[in-house]
């Protein structure tokens, strides 16, 4: 799997942004305003998912009937050795069980549009799949109001401190300069419930968090170099650890670290000179979502599939 070569450009400001607070068992049409964003991102360089499920949420279209499958390699050296396979795990789900064009499974996943709610919408697709016949669609609009996320609270709560994810991921567009982000995890213990985002920004994958804006890495240009950019219309594996004993942050693309995506407690010019601006940082995570949220215009369609979540590494295999 090729990668996008980043664009080096830093970050700019984007309104308040948060995909944790309130849910419903769909999505709205009422509309609230988000409450002004106050915070900037910008860094420079220092040196270095069965049954029917509701239908209160809006179907999406289907997408063109292209099936890419891709098989993610692990690498061995890093934390952990993955599990095989993923139906004893806390959250396994490959979104086969529900009819295409519901929403998945509400015994796993309620729709979410925090705060307010707009044009974003998600359903089952039968067209695009990374194994079987179905993944996940989001089709998500270009405002903060017109986002739309499905959210998991029972499967965190099981796994203790050690947090591991993965997801198969799919955007039928490039990353743009804007913030945008597709997977939140709700910090108890981080202002109150504030967020855990990856997203990305200067076309690369990055995590921000949401109480104070920091990112990881820091977008200078090299810091940006240290991260990647999935390719458009192909899938990409995506781990991660979130450990909040230690507290860290790993972040594996298609089986391999990226360096840019880690916190290990040793300061890392141009990578996390911003989050440990937070020395006190230690999440406590309560949710898990995935979706579409975008602050500076960038609309999206995307596609998850095989996601799983579990205390040890689960790696790229299904």
């Amino acid at each position: 799997m090729g990668w996008l070569l980043p664009a080096l450009t830093a970050c700019g400001q984007e309104p308040a942004d948060s995909a944790s607070e309130g849910m419903s068992a769909g999505t709205t049409t009422g509309t609230t305003t988000p409450e002004p964003d106050t915070s900037t991102s910008t860094s420079t360089s220092t040196g270095t998912p069965t049954s029917t499920g509701p239908t209160t949420t809006s179907e999406a279209t289907t997408a063109a009937a292209t099936t890419s499958e891709t098989t993610g390699t692990t690498d061995a050296s890093t934390t952990g050795a993955p599990v095989e396979g993923c139906a004893d795990l806390p959250l396994c789900d490959d979104f086969e069980s529900v009819a295409a064009g519901g929403v998945p499974d509400p015994s796993l996943w309620t729709v979410t549009s925090p705060n307010c709610s707009g044009t974003g919408t998600l359903a089952i697709d039968g067209a695009v799949a990374h194994t079987g016949g179905q993944s996940l669609r989001v089709d998500g609009g270009g405002g903060y109001c017109d986002h739309v996320f499905v959210a998991n609270t029972e499967a965190i709560a099981a796994i203790g401190p050690q947090v591991y994810g993965r997801l198969w991921v799919r955007f039928e567009a490039a990353l743009g300069q804007g913030h945008v982000t597709f997977v939140t995890l709700r910090d108890s213990a981080d202002g109150g419930g504030k967020d855990l985002r990856m997203g990305g920004q200067s076309t690369i994958l990055m995590w921000n968090r949401e109480s104070d804006d920091a990112t990881l890495p820091a977008l200078s240009p090299a810091g940006i170099a240290l991260s990647v950019a999935p390719t458009p219309g192909a899938w990409t594996c995506v781990e991660f650890l979130v450990d909040s004993a230690a507290p860290a942050l790993t972040t594996w693309v298609d089986g391999t670290e990226v360096p840019g995506l880690v916190i290990d407690g040793e300061p890392t010019p141009d990578v996390d000179q911003q989050w440990l601006n937070k020395p006190d940082w230690q999440p406590s995570l309560v949710d898990f979502k995935l979706g579409w949220e975008s602050y500076g215009g960038q609309m999206m369609t995307l596609y998850f599939d095989d996601v799983a979540l579990a205390g040890e590494r689960i790696g790229c295999d299904p």
